[in-house]
């Protein structure tokens, strides 16, 4: 029979074990007591004492109310990865569970506010690996039509996304080789997208937003033992979707006529693409072939680009607005102050504020006491004297 603490959910425990990057013998030693103990709390043979519950939610920085919440279902759908590199398990674990705690911090404030109706055109059931080139093309432009973007650059891509519905976020996920995740939630059907800010710039930023919306667009419902499998196409089919969706093949190959690295130099502040992705871009369309794109992959090295390309730092990171403008909303239009919103979306404040993208110390600061006025008895006449202090006229007897 189980001890400890009634009502203890195991799987929260692997949940803010996972997404603080920790092993269960770092976390064992963490909290003093065995690794052996620390695997009977998360799989549920053994619940924790009152005082080491209290230990966890120190050393993990949740709430211990958080461990006695139950996890929702969230539905099977899967955790896509955007990464331009091999990935740790524990980058993919963090990213995915971030993305777990935004969409129950959406669910929270959907109590109080609407979210814009989920607008992402799809593919439906159709399987992956009958999708061409040519179909991933009309699925960008079905985009741009149903969302009435027109064939010209896109100023924010986060606006658009927002506009259909999409919940992101961006944080700093402590893994460089992580550019994003996303995935598709069966507690509100609604998608939702989590982007890296480790060494990500605005231009790079758009494109993983980009690349993240052709996964939900493409591969809704591909299982996670597919796209295990068949990464690599995966992810090539996406970054073909972000190209054509950020640079319409009718569009952009009218502006690069004499494609050379001064030419992408000059549109890169119109079309808020890498001139990588040009280049990229230019190849997939048929406009220079692999011998003059080598060359350009060459001169490109040799200025140095690889390492960052001008005019990066002049594209500045898109803003996210739905989850802190929800925020702000609930606090000037109803009863709810900033510790009693932390404390009903579950959360310490740090992750509130993270999460919801809002500054640093937004729910964590102690909230200002307005100045008491001046306390007298009924019918006293108060007086001031010249510094200011009250001299209260008794009344006589």
């Amino acid at each position: 029979m189980r001890s400890g603490v009634s009502g203890f959910q195991s799987e929260r425990l692997l949940q803010a074990r996972l997404v603080r990057g920790l092993t269960q013998a770092s976390l064992s030693a963490m909290v003093g007591r065995s690794s052996s103990t620390v695997s009977k709390w998360e799989s549920g043979e053994q619940s924790p004492e009152a005082d080491a519950l209290e230990n966890i939610s120190l050393r993990l920085g949740f709430p211990t109310s958080w461990f006695l919440k139950p996890v929702p279902e969230y539905g099977d759908a899967v955790c896509f990865f955007r990464s331009n590199a091999a990935i740790t398990k524990s980058a993919q674990n963090i990213s995915d569970i971030r993305l777990k705690l935004l969409n129950e911090t959406s669910l929270v404030l959907q109590k109080w506010i609407d979210w814009p109706d989920v607008d992402v055109f799809t593919l439906g059931d159709e399987d992956h690996r009958t999708i061409s080139d040519a179909d991933i093309e009309s699925a960008a432009l079905a985009c741009r039509k149903q969302w009435g973007l027109g064939l010209g650059p896109i100023s924010d891509m986060l606006l658009v996304l927002e506009n259909a519905g999409v919940v992101c976020v961006r944080e700093e996920l402590g893994f460089l080789k992580m550019d994003g995740a996303s995935r598709w939630f069966d507690t509100d059907g609604r998608p939702y997208i989590f982007l890296a800010a480790d060494k990500a710039n605005g231009v790079r930023s758009r494109f993983d937003a980009a690349h993240e919306l052709g996964h939900l667009v493409l591969h809704r419902n591909l299982t996670n033992l597919e796209f295990t499998k068949r990464y690599p196409e995966i992810e090539r089919q996406a970054h073909l979707f972000a190209g054509a969706f950020l640079l319409p093949a009718e569009s952009f190959a009218a502006e690069v006529s004499s494609p050379s690295l001064d030419t992408f130099m000059s549109l890169k502040m119109r079309w808020k693409v890498s001139i990588a992705a040009m280049i990229m871009r230019c190849k997939g369309l048929g406009i220079i072939d692999d011998a003059y794109a080598t060359r350009l992959w060459k001169n490109y090295s040799a200025r140095g680009w690889r390492r960052g390309e001008p005019k990066d730092d002049q594209i500045p990171f898109e803003e996210i607005r739905l989850m802190p403008r929800a925020i702000k909303m609930l606090l000037s239009e109803s009863s709810l102050d900033r510790q009693a919103l932390a404390l009903a979306i579950g959360l310490e404040a740090p992750d509130c504020e993270s999460l919801c993208s809002l500054p640093s110390g937004f729910l964590s600061a102690s909230p200002t006491i307005q100045k008491i006025g001046g306390v007298r008895f009924k019918g006293e006449s108060t007086l001031r004297t010249a510094n200011g202090a009250e001299v209260i006229a008794f009344p006589g007897r």
